[in-house]
């Protein structure tokens, strides 16, 4: 009997699940319009043990009457207690050594320390808006004493800029989310402000002679159940002018 009483729950679950990951979470707020995607790959994970996935994270930002957006100056991200972010035995790269230079310099100064690439587009207020679209690149790094990720940032068309955004990563002892990334974002020069980002974090190395992977996740399902349907992620935006957006982003996975 409760074989049977599972099997319709699980299906209730996984439909709600599809439905919650078909789109991203999208918010207009004071005429901005913010849209926040994030995931994971494979959805079918041990129960207990976390296992190596690859992290993926996408926004896009924009304003209803099409006038310049402002800019982003404060990021969190909450992921959920089951998916675990951690460096240990990579090298680190330090924010000052990235500081003014390209994609390539980046990679031959901190290429030891890379634990993820991503692209962004950007616009540019020249007297009339301007776009340009560079490429990002993670590093693993430490920030006072902590864990942290470095985001590397370079475009140079129609304005060369590099822009180096540490997040420094907590833990959390209580609640859903067990792991908090949080930034301050430097200005660009006061005319350029970021319009999409899409990241994707992955990488697997040995340490002390055992395998590991950067970003890992858990099922952590009922023992009754194969699957789950859980919140994800949690991310707050807070723009110039004060004007804060926060969405929260539901995921399912499967016990394999």
């Amino acid at each position: 009997m409760r074989r049977r009483v599972a099997i319709p729950i699980l299906i209730a679950l996984l439909a709600i699940g599809c439905t919650a990951i078909s789109r991203a979470e999208k918010r207009q707020v004071q005429g901005l319009r913010v849209s926040f995607e994030a995931g994971f790959s494979p959805h079918a994970l041990p129960r207990t043990d976390p296992a190596p996935v690859k992290v993926e994270v996408e926004g896009q930002i924009s304003t209803v009457d099409g006038s310049h957006p402002p800019p982003l100056r404060w990021l969190e991200l909450e992921i959920n207690r089951n998916g675990v972010l951690s460096g240990e035995g990579l090298p680190v790269c330090k924010a000052s050594t990235l500081q003014s230079t390209s994609t390539g310099t980046a990679l031959n100064r901190c290429g030891s320390a890379l634990v993820g690439r991503g692209s962004f587009k950007a616009q540019a207020a020249l007297g009339r808006e301007v776009g340009s679209a560079g490429q990002i690149l993670a590093f693993n790094s430490r920030r006072k004493g902590r864990p942290a990720l470095l985001l590397h940032l370079f475009a140079s068309v129609p304005v060369r800029f590099t822009l180096v955004v540490p997040l420094v990563i907590e833990k959390k002892a209580k609640g859903q989310f067990g792991t908090l990334l949080k930034a301050k974002i430097p200005p660009i020069g006061g005319i350029v402000s970021v319009t999409q980002i899409g990241l994707e974090l992955e990488r697997r190395y040995s340490y002390k002679g055992e395998r590991r992977s950067y970003a890992s996740a858990a099922c952590s399902a009922p023992k009754t159940l194969p699957g789950a349907v859980f919140k994800f992620a949690k991310g707050r935006f807070r723009f110039e002018g004060h004007r804060t957006v926060e969405m929260i982003l539901t995921k399912d996975c499967v016990v394999r």
